[in-house]
């Protein structure tokens, strides 16, 4: 198995090119099955996921091309609407696939999706709006089995929690469904409305996309077109969070400061120097972090779940206690015990955790359990004494385009081994 190894204590400094977003080219990828064209995505991070996304487009018969960054579909050849455990085992994200081949063929079966052990994840929401929409929806113990009897009708939706993922589902389903949908408390994310964007690039009409009201007018053919992925924000926040607590200096080039904001403000009011401009990112530690009174994550825009682990590394070498209170997914805290490892004091009752801020840590032989928190292990070895190694980096590599490339062009002391 790969690990990463990890020699801390080297202050980080450089300027970074961001990546595409990963919770961007997943849904975009799978959207283009609505369309009966040919669709070329700028962008693309070099990520496993992504290269299961395209696996799974051309096992449906779609025909792809993925050079320099950039992949081609051509769904007009789809051919299959069967999705098996093989491929949807690997990736939750993979249910995102479920409204787009409903749309265009009336029928899908798709084995349930895996991916990142972050506790359950139930698919209710996904399912009762397209219930809403007209779908008949059989959940079967290994596969669910949706068709529509006639076309899929719209509808008036009001998703009981913000639910990306329902969101996007939704959304892609009633591009081409017949009449006029409305999807209420839906997600704001930014990847939302960068997929609205590809969409309405190709002839759909969706108004509200980045508010908590959706509108969607079906339309009964999508057509191709090209599209560039936003920046990733939690890659960004990353490289941002590595210099912080190494401290050092980062410029992050190719993410819109307006999606972490959330992020940046922390930043910024616990010690380190913070500044921006369109696409460019700029942070200068100003010494050891204070630290944070408590952070709460939420919707967008609040604090995303996807940044707790980078702050929990953080407030582990902060002056004083931090509190954390997560909203989202329950087992959100797995770097905690490989922190403990690191020396780091951290009391976690239910969704709440204290950080207790040390001094000095030092390296370790952890591993990582998901993609976040194995991000959250990396930085803290970066701020370790001694050497540290990290297993389970597969994790970590579904989400960040030439990690250790990057770090190591910062002044990191990291190899893959």
């Amino acid at each position: 198995m790969d690990r990463y190894e990890i020699v801390g204590g080297q202050r980080l400094e450089g300027e970074i090119r961001v990546q595409g977003a990963k919770n961007s080219v997943l849904p975009i990828l799978a959207a283009t099955v609505l369309t009966n064209g040919r669709c070329t995505i700028h962008n693309c991070p070099a990520l496993s996921d992504t290269a299961l996304t395209v696996q799974i487009l051309q096992t449906l018969g779609c025909r792809t091309d993925w050079e320099q960054g950039s992949i081609t579909v051509d769904s007009s050849s789809l051919s299959n609407q069967e999705l098996s455990e093989t491929l949807t085992g690997k990736m939750r994200s993979s249910i995102v696939f479920l409204g787009p081949l409903l749309a265009r063929c009336g029928r899908v079966k798709i084995a349930y999706p895996g991916g990142c052990r972050l506790g359950p994840r139930p698919i209710d929401l996904h399912l009762n709006g397209l219930r809403q929409m007209g779908a008949v929806v059989q959940e079967e113990q290994d596969y669910l089995l949706c068709h529509t009897p006639s076309k899929l009708q719209g509808a008036r939706i009001t998703l009981s929690f913000p639910s990306v993922g329902a969101t996007e589902n939704l959304m892609m389903a009633a591009v081409l469904a017949q009449g006029k949908t409305t999807l209420c408390q839906a997600a704001r994310e930014p990847e939302i409305v960068d997929l609205a964007v590809f969409l309405n690039r190709c002839g759909a009409r969706i108004c509200g996309a980045g508010s908590s009201v959706i509108e969607i007018e079906g339309v009964t053919r999508l057509g191709g077109c090209e599209h560039t992925v936003i920046g990733d924000r939690i890659a960004a926040a990353t490289y941002l969070a590595a210099a912080a607590i190494t401290g050092g200096q980062a410029a992050v080039l190719g993410a819109d400061p307006r999606n972490l904001s959330s992020m940046l403000m922390l930043l910024q009011k616990n010690g380190s120097r913070v500044g921006w401009e369109k696409n460019r990112l700029f942070l200068k530690s100003e010494g050891r972090f204070r630290a944070f009174p408590h952070i709460e994550t939420a919707p967008y825009p609040g604090f995303p779940t996807d940044g707790l682990p980078l702050f929990l590394s953080l407030a582990a070498t902060a002056q004083g206690n931090s509190i954390f209170v997560e909203n989202i997914f329950e087992n959100r805290y797995s770097s905690v015990l490989g922190l403990q490892k690191m020396g780091v004091q951290i009391h976690r009752e239910g969704r709440t955790a204290v950080v207790e801020g040390s001094k000095e840590l030092h390296g370790a032989d952890v591993c990582a359990e998901d993609l976040r928190g194995g991000a959250g292990l990396v930085l803290a070895a970066l701020a370790a004494r001694g050497r540290s190694r990290i297993e389970g980096v597969h994790w970590i590599e579904r989400g960040y385009e030439h990690f250790c490339r990057n770090l190591t062009a910062m002044g990191a002391k990291i190899r893959k081994e």
